[in-house]
């Protein structure tokens, strides 16, 4: 097993690009979706079941575990990995896009964010340095640099100004980082919609240098289009030998226009909150399994789907169950999600490894067309 951080490109289809993340913990495929792990649990699900699903990395929040248990007990306790019972790698996210959210609670300076916890109002102090002592103290085997992700719409002065902050809370953020072999530190390009300003941003990041760089402040209400429109470009200004995460996205339609745009690492909260609501993520689209519908129906969510929920139980058990509040409709219904998720992961893997993305894609919105199977 490699004692270093790097990153093979295998093949590539138009912009898209499948290969290999190799870090101490194991291997990343990509492209690579991250199930999140805020609290260190993925939500209803063992880790071994997540491993199941085809995941080879999970995502920690920085920002939750710095309040609960706190970096310093988890470190405490042998690190993230032993503590979550995970042994596979971990990224976190450096806490800025929670605390952000934090709105009235929070106080930005040049030096860092003030804010008061969510959880009991104690306040904190969230600087770059803070930020990379957590995620070491966490073991982290992917770290991202602080940053500040401005809600859009936003005035184009306003995003400079965050932007140019961020660009120096990345310069901080390496020099705190430091000579870490085998773990490896993101930067995060921001810039909103603006074409000249991810520019700049990407220029900056570049000469500071990283193991891998993320396209941030997307997905905060700009609309798909909007976020396609900046994916069209934004990935081709970062270095084309280093991974690039796209953070936060997200739906499958959503996914396959990322990959498509040469994008090769996400993450999404969706398929485990989605299966906690009773929404569940098939080749055809989405499906409400609380509709009465589903309530005489003996089939599974899905025929060709190899997970337990789709091998064990019916539509109609999973209506019930749902509707009954039983823990185990979480459990069922969040496995399924987070395997289909990872199923359309390995199939544009291979699509792309074939060359066959173009026929994939079609496909794959030729089925979602069609919508769910009717009910019997």
């Amino acid at each position: 097993m490699t004692e270093r951080f790097a990153f093979d490109i295998h093949a590539k289809d138009g912009k898209a690009r499948t290969g290999v993340i190799s870090t101490p913990r194991g291997e990343i495929r990509t492209p690579a979706f991250m199930p999140v792990g805020t609290a260190a649990t993925v939500k209803a699900m063992l880790p071994e079941s997540v491993r199941a699903t085809g995941a080879d990395i999970l995502l920690g929040n920085t920002y939750h575990l710095m309040l609960r248990p706190t970096a310093e007990r988890i470190a405490a306790l042998g690190g993230l990995h032993k503590f979550m019972n995970w042994n596979r790698p971990i990224l976190t996210d450096s806490g800025g896009f929670q605390v952000m959210s934090l709105s009235a609670l929070r106080k930005l300076t040049e030096e860092g964010v003030r804010f008061s916890s969510h959880i009991d109002g104690s306040k904190h102090m969230l600087t770059p340095e803070r930020s990379m002592e957590i995620q070491r103290l966490l073991g982290s085997d992917i770290v991202m640099c602080f940053d500040e992700c401005p809600a859009l719409p936003a005035t184009d002065a306003a995003v400079a100004q965050s932007m140019r902050m961020s660009m120096r809370w990345a310069d901080r953020s390496r020099q705190a980082f430091g000579d870490r072999p085998g773990h490896a530190l993101f930067g995060i390009q921001q810039g909103g919609v603006n074409r000249d300003l991810r520019g700049e941003s990407a220029d900056a990041l570049r000469a500071i240098g990283f193991d891998g760089y993320a396209v941030g402040g997307l997905a905060v209400g700009e609309g798909q289009e909007a976020m396609f429109g900046v994916l069209d470009y934004a990935p081709d200004m970062l270095p084309q030998d280093k991974p690039r995460y796209l953070m936060g996205v997200g739906k499958p339609d959503d996914i396959v226009g990322a990959v498509e745009r040469g994008i090769d690492m996400m993450d999404c909260v969706l398929p485990s909150r989605s299966g906690r609501t009773g929404q569940v993520w098939t080749r055809r689209g989405p499906v409400a399994i609380k509709n009465a519908r589903h309530q005489n129906d003996p089939r599974p969510i899905d025929e060709d789907c190899t997970c337990p929920c789709c091998q064990g139980y019916s539509r109609a058990y999973l209506h019930h169950v749902f509707k009954a509040e039983e823990i185990i409709s979480s459990m069922l219904l969040t496995w399924h999600n987070l395997q289909y998720f990872q199923q359309l992961m390995q199939g544009l893997r291979d699509a792309i490894a074939t060359g066959t993305l173009a026929a994939f894609v079609a496909q794959f919105h030729a089925l979602r067309a069609q919508g769910d199977i009717e009910p019997i």
